[in-house]
């Protein structure tokens, strides 16, 4: 593999990239690679020491530190590297990109492959920690701060401490852009499924209550005693939990507005953020919130494209 080709691998990956002098002189990922070539070289030559001394003076000028017996493969793309450690075992294939912070690090004393090996076109966010002789398959991408301790499957995004498969790619196209904003979070999404069952549970067992229980004509009832249906619906929507916080959408202060027109209801909600991954879940739990009070037939959740405010005022409105 040439200068060249190593040169023509960081204008595909960095969009930073201006011109080849600037490459040549100011990319530390790549005069690390550069430097391990020589020292892998040398290793392979079992000249120990000297290998092991140009990947020391390597550390020093690039702050990249790649041990001599790693196996790195072509077109492999450290972006800033600060930080960077690769161990003795590890070994990366063809157009793996890695950032700033990334350890491929080894969790055993004996002399034996202790470290990982990253197939080719995988992504290691900028801080991940991969441990161990584990594989990150082919595609693979690895999100910002992960520590990986498990075999990552090919394509799959893998994300949290320790790291958990958040998704797969939507399609066929092999792809280097890491977009953390749109990653889902799997433990949140396991605790919203939780919140759900037992929201169902809770339902049910209402019913039975009210099933086993000898109902009072209403004719004894005064009509001041009966909850308008807008309060019911404040009241039930308080039974609706935010997973990320574990706080009520009414306390959250959430719910901007709910208009009652005869047997049809309108929420209004306003969430932190338009992209906020629970949105499908507020909407089905509201929906199934206000579907219970007697006389509705039709819930239509909105969610508003307006900054969220903690109403203080809101909040304590309808405790």
């Amino acid at each position: 593999m040439g200068i060249r080709e190593d040169i023509k691998t960081v204008f595909e990956k960095d969009p930073a990239a201006r011109s080849t002098l600037e490459v040549l002189c100011c990319y530390p990922g790549l005069h690390a690679i550069w430097m391990h070539r020589i020292a892998h070289s040398l290793w392979n030559k079992d000249l120990f020491f000297l290998a092991r001394l140009t990947s020391h003076l390597s550390r020093a000028l690039t702050g990249i530190e790649i041990h001599p017996g790693a196996k790195l493969g072509n077109r492999v793309f450290i972006d800033h590297g600060s930080g960077v450690v690769i161990g003795e075992t590890a070994e990366v294939g063809d157009d793996v990109l890695i950032y700033m912070g990334v350890v491929l690090g080894g969790t055993a004393l004996e002399k034996k492959k202790r470290h990982p090996t990253i197939e080719n076109n995988a992504v290691l966010g900028s801080g991940a920690i991969v441990l161990g002789p584990i594989t990150v398959g082919r595609g693979a991408k690895v999100g910002a701060g992960s520590v990986v301790v498990r075999s990552v499957p090919p394509e799959a995004t893998v994300v949290g401490v320790p790291a958990r498969i958040a998704g797969t790619p939507q399609s066929s196209v092999p792809s280097e852009q890491l977009d953390h904003n749109k990653l889902p979070d799997p433990v949140l999404t396991v605790i919203s499924q939780v919140l759900d069952r037992m929201s169902r549970l809770e339902e049910r067992f209402q019913a039975h209550e009210k099933a086993s229980t000898t109902p009072v004509p209403l004719s004894f009832i005064g009509s001041e005693s009966l909850p308008k249906k807008d309060e019911q619906i404040y009241s039930l929507l308080k039974d609706v939990i935010d997973p990320a916080v574990g706080v009520d959408i009414i306390n959250l202060g959430f719910v901007k507005e709910v208009i009652v027109d005869g047997k049809n209801v309108d929420v209004d909600l306003v969430l932190t953020s338009s992209s906020c991954p629970m949105i499908e879940y507020f909407k089905t739990q509201v929906k199934r919130k206000v579907m219970s009070i007697k006389g509705i037939e039709n819930v239509t959740v909105n969610i508003l494209d307006e900054p969220w405010k903690w109403d203080r005022d809101s909040r304590q409105a309808f405790r």
